[in-house]
């Protein structure tokens, strides 16, 4: 083979390398050592220009220990190498012995007692030695050298004629890679960014609702936050169980990694499995590739699971498998994998009362149910529906630049009036339906959805019946008639009175069920146990 084949050969696999994605080091060390088989290259240095230590520095090599890579920094024009950078013009140096201006800065070189180069191979023999620039664009970046056996004048030159052109390759590979740090160093800062907008976002203080049963859940998370433990959100469709799980999940020392969420119920068992723990190719049809699960993603962060009372049995199995031993294996897979993930689960389902039918696992149940959170629905927590309308104003009015704000006495009166059984969700659509729709600044009745203004058609239609009002001055008429003797004492009995019986008939409707009474009341649930007991009141199935 002649030289200028040899030369296109080398290139070739020089170019091979160079596109194989490596990093700048390792990318130059796989180059170098091509060289050293092709063309017997001893030692070889890639140096770049540091703009923050204004100064040349070794940032990968071949033949160099790590000691004398970090000597080999240079000053412009100091030096072969700072020479070189600071001209831009090659140099070639034909025994490296003889040459006064070479510094050996690197100290990699030794002479023997003749004062010849010894070479990498341990023999003292005339080492020649090229340097050549790495240009981008108008400026010179830094230099390559190289330590090649000496044998001819015309074959060292013909050596730097092919380095400059690897140069030039090199070069490429560096503005690559520069260009990635750029788009990933923005990545990263809009990552940061977005990451701060989160925390902001759900910290508890932004969390809205002022009533009694907000406040005792807010009191809840914020406990339960920094710590470890599972939590289990209980509420009805559309409470803000997501929402809740957030706030739990950037208040906590995990608020810098992932949260991941996963719908449980939107899946099939087999794609759910797949979903929640990866596979391996080849599993079943169509698994082309490995995949990685979503408790893997979730690694060292929180897994939000939603809908997790839809857990058909052997999903129930392995989720119980995580949350006791925090491993599992892969669909089709046998190497089983640790995770650090903190679970935080969600249902609209009394998991206590699934689990006494036989749908859902007891023992999952009471891994789930470390801290349970309930969540009250929209129509127990009626002070906070204004907030709530004007949170939902402000961002809607803002996304689609409108100006909804008026709104009528009759107007706030329906909306607070109505039962919301899609809660927080449904009000929301409410209100940005309305914002949408809107061509004026007044918020009227007909901009809301039409099952809210027939509610509000038939609640004025019956009011003829007996009104509350009227039933609470009754029952304030007749208690003054009967306690009239018991000074001091009125307040106390016709409260006590009156509580024990909403109680007891709110557990009579929902068969004793407690979890189901305290949300209906819009109080906790410990609330409503302590005054079960306090007042003596019978029944009641935890």
């Amino acid at each position: 083979m002649d030289r200028s084949d040899h030369e296109l050969n080398i290139l070739e696999q020089v170019s091979r390398v160079l596109s194989a994605g490596l990093d700048l080091e390792e990318g130059f060390e796989r180059v170098m050592q091509l060289l050293s088989r092709e063309m017997s290259v001893q030692r070889a240095a890639l140096v770049l220009w540091d703009r923050g230590g204004e100064q040349l520095r070794t940032v990968a090599s071949l033949g160099l220990t790590d000691a004398e890579r970090q000597r080999g920094r240079y000053a412009p024009g100091e030096g072969v190498t700072g020479r070189v950078m600071q001209s831009g013009e090659p140099a070639v140096i034909e025994d490296l012995s003889k040459d006064p201006e070479f510094l050996n800065r690197t100290q990699a070189r030794r002479l023997d007692a003749e004062g010849g180069v010894v070479s990498a191979s341990g023999r003292a023999e005339r080492l020649g030695f090229v340097c050549v620039p790495v240009v981008d664009g108008e400026s010179v970046v830094g230099a390559i050298s190289a330590d090649l056996p000496f044998s001819s004048v015309e074959r060292l030159h013909g050596d730097a004629r092919l380095l400059r052109i690897l140069a030039g390759a090199i070069s490429q590979a560096i503005r690559v890679r520069e260009l990635i740090q750029v788009e990933k160093d923005g990545w990263l800062e809009e990552k940061a960014r977005l990451t701060d907008d989160l925390r902001d976002r759900y910290q508890f203080d932004n969390i809205i609702g002022t009533s009694p049963a907000m406040l005792d859940v807010l009191a809840t998370i914020g406990q339960v936050a920094p710590s470890r433990a599972t939590v289990l959100l209980l509420g009805e469709t559309g409470c803000g169980k997501e929402l809740i799980a957030k706030a739990i999940h950037y208040n906590s020392p995990r608020k810098d990694r992932a949260l991941v969420r996963v719908n449980c119920g939107a899946l099939s068992p087999q794609l759910l499995e797949s979903e929640l723990f990866g596979h391996v190719a080849g599993a079943f049809t169509g698994a082309v590739r490995d995949k990685i699960g979503r408790f893997e993603a979730a690694d060292g962060g929180s897994i939000f699971l939603d809908e997790v009372g839809t857990l058909d049995p052997p999903l129930q199995v392995k989720l119980l498998r995580v949350l006791q031993e925090r491993e599992f294996e892969r669909v089709g897979d046998h190497v089983t994998r640790r995770v650090d993930v903190r679970v935080i689960a969600g249902t609209n389902l009394d998991l206590e009362e699934e689990s006494r039918k036989g749908t859902f696992r007891e023992d999952l149940y009471y891994r789930l149910n470390v801290v349970t959170v309930h969540l009250p629905p929209l129509r127990t927590r009626r002070s906070d529906i204004p907030e709530l309308i004007d949170h939902f104003l402000d961002r809607y009015n803002r996304e689609n630049a409108k100006t909804l704000s008026k709104m009528s006495g009759e107007v706030l009166n329906t909306l607070m009036r109505y039962p919301w059984p899609g809660n927080v969700r449904e009000l929301e659509n409410c209100i940005e339906r309305a914002v949408v729709l809107s061509s004026a600044d007044e918020f009227v009745e007909s901009l809301l959805p039409l099952q809210v203004r027939m509610y509000a058609q038939q609640t004025r239609g019956e009011g003829s019946g007996r009104s509350l009002e009227a039933l609470y001055g009754q029952v304030a008429e007749r208690a003054v008639e009967e306690f009239g003797d018991a000074h001091g004492q009125v307040y106390d009995r016709v409260i006590h009175g009156v509580e024990k019986k909403l109680l007891g008939e709110s557990l009579r409707l929902h068969r004793g069920v407690k979890t189901k009474t305290a949300d209906f009341l819009g109080i906790n649930r410990n609330t409503l146990n302590k005054k079960v007991r306090d007042l003596g009141i019978e029944g009641g199935e935890g």
